[in-house]
């Protein structure tokens, strides 16, 4: 099929909601390459049947969280590293680039990923395809209870990639794309930093709890969007197979949220392409260019702000940069920030 190159003010996105079959339980890196190939070959069959139904104008679909493996459940950094993480031109990366290439679709989703530059760590990654098969946005999740990140090697990584590899923005025929990934949706400076760089579609790959209730993440999705003028194309896992935990435990809820708060689109539980719906990028940049009381982009005065940034500090940098760690760093390394944070009479 042949790649449209030519900026597209409207199309159609969705949030496809998938199971994710977990490969912990795979007894070496063979078997789990196996099982990730697996899904893969579902995934295709899916986005086809899915582009078919909704129309040939969807060109942006997002995958949820670790869709391909599953989190760690105990298992050490190092054997996390061998069973389940993807290379960065590794085959998986390879076969969801055909699927891009093959229905001219740009394909956002979330992978555990090695880097040469790290020898001995992995990255939480959320990355973007674009029609021609090829990588064309990869972000590092900078927030993560049991993973490293790029703010634990912070002095290297900036050395090796810059602050622009620490918040990209991928300017493409259907908008500025940007990642935020699970969790960090509760960390409004993520999505501020990436505005500043002029995103204007967050891609949300999440695995989280979904009920009827209210939930902050639930509250956080549409307050990125509001405060960042910005559509959220939120995918959520359909449940996790093979694992210890219930299925469902992380089922439901993908939406998408257009700039004003508006949920445009959204499915209950269970594997789903109903969250799909149009992103109006012509609208959405005469809504950014209006000058009034809603344009809170415009509005942001970040000056007033960034001392206290500058003066303040709370999980600290660079602690994986000199040393091999086990799984009892993170909490460590959090109690110990609580731990000051407390005697400061911060908390």
């Amino acid at each position: 099929m042949a790649v449209n190159t030519d900026n597209i003010d409207s199309f159609r996105a969705l949030a496809l909601q998938v199971t994710c079959h977990a490969v912990n339980q795979a007894t070496d890196r063979q078997e789990a390459r196996s099982l990730m190939q697996n899904t893969i070959n579902r995934l295709a069959q899916q986005i086809a049947a899915s582009i078919a139904f909704i129309g040939f104008d969807c060109r942006l679909i997002v995958l949820p969280e670790y869709f391909l493996t599953g989190f760690p459940m105990g298992e050490s950094l190092a054997v996390w590293a061998e069973k389940a993480c993807l290379e960065i031109a590794g085959a998986e990366y390879e076969a969801l680039g055909k699927i891009a290439q093959k229905h001219s679709i740009f394909l956002a989703g979330n992978a555990y990923e090695l880097d040469p530059n790290f020898p001995g760590l992995y990255f939480q990654t959320c990355f973007v395809i674009d029609p021609s098969g090829s990588v064309v946005l990869r972000y590092r999740r900078l927030n993560s209870m049991f993973a490293p990140t790029p703010h634990d090697v912070w002095d290297k990584y900036l050395d090796c990639y810059g602050l622009e590899g620490v918040f990209p923005v991928a300017k493409t025929a259907i908008g500025n794309l940007a990642a935020i990934a699970s969790e960090e949706i509760l960390y409004p400076e993520v999505a501020r930093c990436l505005a500043m760089r002029g995103a204007e579609i967050f891609l949300h790959s999440t695995s989280e709890v979904y009920g009827f209730e209210r939930s902050p993440k639930e509250a956080a999705k549409i307050s990125r969007a509001v405060e960042n003028l910005a559509y959220v194309v939120s995918a959520n896992t359909a449940g996790i197979a093979n694992i210890s935990i219930p299925i469902a435990s992380a089922d439901g809820g993908s939406k998408i949220i257009d700039y004003r708060g508006l949920i445009l689109s959204q499915t209950g539980a269970g594997e789903s392409m109903a969250a799909f719906a149009e992103i109006d990028l012509a609208a959405l940049r005469r809504y950014r260019r209006r000058p009034g009381l809603n344009n809170l982009l415009g509005r942001q005065r970040f000056e007033l702000y960034a001392e206290s940034y500058r003066q303040s500090y709370f999980y600290p940098a660079n602690t994986m940069l000199e040393k091999e760690v086990d799984r009892k760093h993170f909490i460590q390394t959090q109690q110990e920030t609580i731990e000051r944070l407390a005697k400061l009479g911060v908390i």
